[in-house]
């Protein structure tokens, strides 16, 4: 088995919708990146590569590479899930923490882990999510920026 840590944080704009975990959550003020900003899924997927010992997501995907532009993160993740059983591995459990103080995503959590799981081929049951906040601390904790943080465990197939 191999373990793996992702993180990701992207600021708010208004003008884009809001994706998590692949679930549109909201039409306006969603996140400023290259792609959909997805900072779940970009956790997920660098805790996926680092545990198969690949490089980063801006490796595979720069932000500078048109082919890129406005991509839904659930359309990287395919890849990477692809990359992870080429590289011989499959996915054992993830547990990942969403970190906002706005929205509240405790009504998402579950169509949210539906989603990733379809998304990769695996049950719900292998995936976790929780959500937490920074208590008004940093660019978090004042309602201008998400963060998320994942784990993995891959296991060789």
């Amino acid at each position: 088995m191999r373990i793996g840590h992702g993180y990701d944080i992207h600021i708010f704009t208004p003008e884009r919708p809001l994706y998590l975990g692949g679930v549109k959550i909201r039409e306006t003020d969603g996140l400023l990146g290259h792609s959909d900003a997805d900072v779940l899924i970009h956790a997920i997927m660098d805790s996926l590569l680092g545990a198969a010992g690949l490089r980063d997501i801006g490796y595979y995907f720069p932000d500078n590479d048109d082919d890129y532009l406005n991509i839904r993160s659930t359309e990287l993740l395919k890849i990477v899930t692809k990359m992870i059983t080429d590289a011989g591995y499959k996915i054992g459990n993830i547990d990942a923490t969403v970190v906002c103080e706005k929205p509240k995503l405790k009504n998402y959590i579950e169509e949210i882990r539906k989603t990733l799981a379809e998304t990769m081929n695996i049950s719900v049951a292998q995936i976790n999510l929780k959500a937490s906040t920074n208590e008004k601390q940093d660019s978090v904790g004042e309602g201008k920026s998400i963060e998320s943080f994942a784990v993995c465990i891959l296991e060789e197939l």
